[in-house]
């Protein structure tokens, strides 16, 4: 399984995705792409060396079915994927590439509702948003065993820091200053 630690380019934007490809890091996660877009992003991408996570829910055009999976999966050749739909991460594992629930920790029902999810999919990783709450984070990973990656509204390398040291195994930001 590919280990996902640090930071985690979250790509919004064409100028984003040109600068993650330059960028030292080995993963990029896509945000809100096209369909269409999707076969030629994820090629250049894999000439570059880097790995895909694509957060399937988000892709305009894209029916998040068993079968939009499989295409991602065996056509595209995804590395992983996002979603905050347990069926979709469920998919993700029987094919053998990174399944990563992502959950809001809105309440505490909220929660321990994602909590239940996670304990019964297992997913790969659990990604929290928003991600700038430590004991929170600490407290799902402690609660489920499974590696946190945190995102939303972390803004400085202070709360980067921060956060890496609450637990999260990784973050996720669009904001290209903390890559």
């Amino acid at each position: 399984m590919t280990k996902l630690e640090g930071v985690l380019p979250a790509i919004r934007s064409m100028k984003d995705f040109e600068a993650a490809l330059t960028s030292d890091h080995e993963n990029i996660i896509f945000l809100e792409t096209r369909l269409s877009q999707v076969k030629s992003l994820v090629q250049y991408t894999k000439q570059k060396n880097k790995k895909v996570f694509m957060h399937v829910d988000l892709i305009q055009g894209l029916k998040v079915d068993e079968y939009g999976l499989e295409y991602l999966i065996n056509d595209i050749k995804v590395d992983g994927i996002i979603s905050t739909r347990g069926n979709v991460i469920t998919t993700a594992k029987k094919h053998n590439i990174v399944g990563i629930q992502r959950l809001f920790a809105l309440d505490s029902h909220a929660i321990n509702h994602n909590l239940k999810v996670c304990k019964n999919i297992q997913p790969d990783y659990i990604e929290v948003l928003p991600g700038i709450i430590p004991s929170i984070l600490k407290e799902i990973n402690e609660e489920t065993g499974i590696p946190v990656i945190a995102g939303g509204l972390i803004r400085t390398k202070e709360d980067v820091k921060n956060t890496l040291n609450s637990g999260a195994t990784a973050i996720t930001t669009s904001n290209k200053e903390l890559w």
